[in-house]
């Protein structure tokens, strides 16, 4: 069994220290450091001191130490699940689920890290030679939100770590457990101490401000809001620090009169209300066509109303607690303004009797795109669905946002896919698919979703520097 709270990063109490809530039940569930800004800094010291000897390592060392923290973190893939119960409410299943995803990315990049390829160029001259090398481009920090807290820390370190990197981690103050568990089984899997630190605070900006501009650092990441990301990546430039950004996001569901209803409806399901819908993935704006506006909303609605709202610890619950009461107040305005505005409230509409944190599960008809919901980023369990006439309506609203993380479109004709998939403005996009996230496709977004990608062959070189060399006098 995994047992973090006989470590001592969890020895905390008091003043220098702070509580972790259930938000389905709000019971503290623990208490983590509130690390001061000479306690970052000296994490930050460390990882510098640590980082020559793991970049010199053999990348096949390095591998097998990321393989054994892989396998360590799938041995105890209940408990860790347990732990995002605990701290971020989703479902246990889904819990299971993130743990295999965020444990795929150490795999992933374990096996990756072998395959760090330079070039020779071809010469402009007999005796000189071209060459080009990657290297490890330095400490890396990262800053992680609630809603994943073991995957998008994973997601972040493997290849920090696979290309010769030392990370420093700042979790979300709602999640940290997860991210200490995972600290401990690196440490028990033989990396070594201060390759992955992670630092818990309830100072964000200022430990913020000391991630993004202190010179050691020489690459940040981030997931989390637009808004913030900006201001992080502002903050950034002090450095000229290379960054990634995994921001908001406002995913188009577009189901068209030739698609598979039942198959459309399906994916909705998965890809709206997974995790409560507070996921940055999360299909936002529902446009189905005219002619299966009904048919799709009657099922729609249905397949929602069967949803179980609970605890995220208890049998059977497939929708859990929105993570704290400022998420919950949103969500009920964007609804009551929908509403009042001429929506229809299907299914849901209301806070849920299971706690303060709840809400239940909705389905919004009539929506307008003029509406104020069709530019707000949910993350929520509401679904709202537009009608739209034809293919070139839909996407000039689907494209209608700042933002351009991803988006999802049911169809059968083929030129129409092909069409509407070149046509959307969007990182990623789901055809006749609810679910796309995967350790070995890229994710990230284009306009104000974000910088780099996470994830596949391309995940890893944003922690690398290339180097050039010319060899002359040969």
């Amino acid at each position: 069994m995994l047992e973090i709270e006989n470590k001592s990063l969890l020895r905390a109490s008091g003043t220098n220290s702070f509580p972790v809530e259930n938000p389905a039940t709000g019971d503290v569930i623990a208490h983590v450091p509130n690390m001061t800004e000479a306690e970052v800094l000296t994490a930050i010291e460390a990882a510098d001191a640590a980082m020559p000897a793991w970049r010199d390592a053999l990348a096949k060392e390095r591998a097998a130490a990321m393989m054994r923290w892989h396998d360590l973190i799938m041995a105890n893939q209940e408990d860790l699940a347990r732990i995002i119960t605990a701290e971020c409410g989703k479902p246990l299943a889904e819990a299971r689920g993130e743990v295999a995803y965020g444990a795929s990315f150490i795999q992933w990049f374990a096996e990756e890290a072998k395959r760090v390829y330079g070039d020779m160029i071809p010469s402009t001259l007999p005796n000189k030679r071209i060459m080009v090398i990657k290297q490890a481009i330095g400490v890396v920090s990262a800053i992680t939100p609630w809603n994943f807290p073991v995957a998008m820390i994973t997601r972040k370190v493997a290849p920090a770590m696979a290309a010769g990197c030392t990370a420093i981690v700042r979790p979300a103050e709602s999640t940290p457990l997860s991210a200490i568990a995972l600290e401990v089984l690196a440490l028990e899997a033989g990396i070594p101490k201060d390759v992955l630190q992670v630092v818990t605070s309830l100072k964000p900006q200022k430990v913020g401000e000391l991630l993004t501009t202190h010179p050691t650092i020489r690459k940040f990441s981030f997931t989390g809001s637009t808004a913030v990301g900006k201001q992080l990546l502002m903050q950034c430039a002090s450095t000229v620090k290379k960054a990634s950004m995994e921001l908001g996001g406002n995913a188009p569901f577009i189901v068209f009169d030739d698609a598979d209803i039942d198959a459309a409806v399906a994916g909705a399901m998965v890809s709206k209300y997974r995790n409560a819908g507070q996921t940055c993935v999360c299909a936002n704006r529902f446009y189905v066509q005219e002619g299966v506006y009904d048919a799709f909303v009657e099922k729609f609605a249905a397949a929602v109303a069967a949803l179980k709202v609970g605890d995220g610890a208890a049998e059977g619950t497939t929708c859990g607690p929105l993570i704290n009461q400022a998420a919950v107040e949103k969500v009920t305005g964007l609804v009551e303004t929908a509403v009042s505005a001429g929506a229809k409230a299907v299914v849901g509409g209301t806070k849920h009797e299971a706690g303060d944190n709840f809400y239940a599960p909705t389905v919004l008809s009539n929506v307008r795109h003029e509406m104020d919901i069709t530019q707000a980023e949910i993350f929520g369990p509401v679904a709202p669905v537009y009608s739209f006439k034809d293919e070139a309506e839909v996407i000039q609203c689907a494209n209608d946002t700042p933002y351009g993380l991803a988006a999802y479109f049911y169809a059968r004709d083929l030129g129409r896919v092909f069409r509407v998939m070149e046509a959307l403005e969007y990182g990623m996009v789901g055809v006749n698919e609810g679910i796309i996230s995967t350790e070995v496709a890229p994710f990230g977004g284009v306009k104000e979703s974000g910088l780099g990608r996470e994830g596949s062959r391309y995940g890893i070189e944003d922690y690398l520097e290339i180097k050039y060399c010319l060899l002359g006098g040969l």
